[in-house]
């Protein structure tokens, strides 16, 4: 069974926008976070599509992976996801095609299956399409044809896009994409950073049901993890509980911008509303380094996982720094890069 110090580390940001902040302020973070997870060794750093949400500043998630990349050097950048039921695939394609093509060899797309937003926005967005489970399938191979070669009869290409080949990744809180990304012979992530009722049987029938195919030989697993860690478990816990105010908020329908930790989440929420929270957050990683250590051990070998992916909800941005920090430094053996810690 895989370890933690052989396994790919990755992170997904959301470009949270704090409480005292705005947008401007998100995005640099994000830029800073994706630099020292160069320096750090992660393999991949990825953003993901939401809309008409005023704690989260990666709608235009193509925009930002051009300015992530253009501000790195060689660590991948990509999307986890591109919600594809809301864009014609010539369109990814194109963006897509275009990002490969300044920025080769390191671009990833990950394609999500759910609209992600409310239905006001999927009309502003003039999302016409039910986003059906075959619309989806179909959608995901018009995208990897126009980004596969183009062929002498084809009537549209994209420009750039065709030939560029970008890797697709299959992501998704359900078994539907998991036997889809098995029928396909693609990489798989499951979104277990929200939603890990299912991670188990979905991670069993992707693997029972895996086809290979011309970019996969074997499945590929990617879990999300969100992670908190710092040098004691009781600092972690208190920083944790922003993680679980933004959870909270997400439950009752408010506002998700970063707020402060506190010191007790007594008292601020209901029983069903904590309940739903650790659903929510039922495979969070809170702790310090040996509690940090342990628990990514244990769930590497529940999962056998290839990659593990990690968010990190954190009110401070030095704290976040340092909480990936950690996690690199248990990967290999508590010695980090010295450029880390200048």
């Amino acid at each position: 069974m895989p370890r933690l110090a052989d396994t790919a580390l990755s992170i997904l940001d959301l470009a949270p926008i704090r409480d005292d902040g705005g947008p401007a302020q998100a995005l640099q973070n994000s830029l800073a976070l994706a630099q020292h997870a160069e320096v750090l060794g992660f393999t991949r750093f990825w953003v993901a599509e939401h809309h008409n949400m005023d704690g989260i500043a990666c709608s235009a998630t193509a925009v930002l992976i051009g300015y992530l990349a253009a501000g790195t050097h060689h660590i991948r950048v990509g999307a986890g996801g591109i919600m594809l039921p809301n864009h014609a695939p010539l369109v990814i394609a194109e963006q897509f095609g275009t990002l490969a093509t300044l920025y080769p060899g390191r671009i990833d797309l990950g394609l999500g299956r759910a609209p992600g937003t409310d239905p006001y926005t999927a009309h502003a967005l003039r999302r016409a399409r039910l986003g059906s489970d075959e619309e989806f399938p179909a959608d995901v191979e018009e995208l990897q044809t126009l980004l596969g070669p183009a062929r002498p009869d084809q009537r549209v290409i994209a420009v750039p896009g065709a030939g560029t080949e970008v890797p697709i990744w299959l992501l998704g809180s359900s078994l539907f994409t998991a036997r889809l990304a098995a029928r396909k012979g693609l990489p798989y992530a499951f979104a277990s950073h929200f939603a890990p009722r299912y991670m188990h049987e979905a991670i069993r029938l992707y693997r029972d049901n895996f086809q290979p195919s011309a970019v996969l030989d074997k499945p590929y697993v990617m879990l999300g993890v969100p992670l908190v860690a710092a040098p004691s478990d009781e600092e972690a816990e208190f920083l944790a509980t922003t993680a679980l105010q933004r959870a909270l908020a997400l439950v009752r329908g408010e506002s998700r911008v970063l707020r402060p930790p506190v010191e007790s989440m007594a008292g601020r929420w209901q029983p069903h509303e904590q309940a739903a929270v650790g659903d929510f957050l039922g495979l969070a990683v809170i702790g310090g380094p040996e509690k940090v250590r342990a628990r990514l051990n244990v769930l590497l070998e529940q999962t056998g996982a290839d990659e593990l992916i990690f968010t990190g909800d954190i009110y401070d941005p030095d704290a976040r720094l340092r909480s990936f920090e950690i996690l690199a430094g248990l990967r290999c053996g508590g010695s980090l890069p010295p450029e880390s810690r200048e």
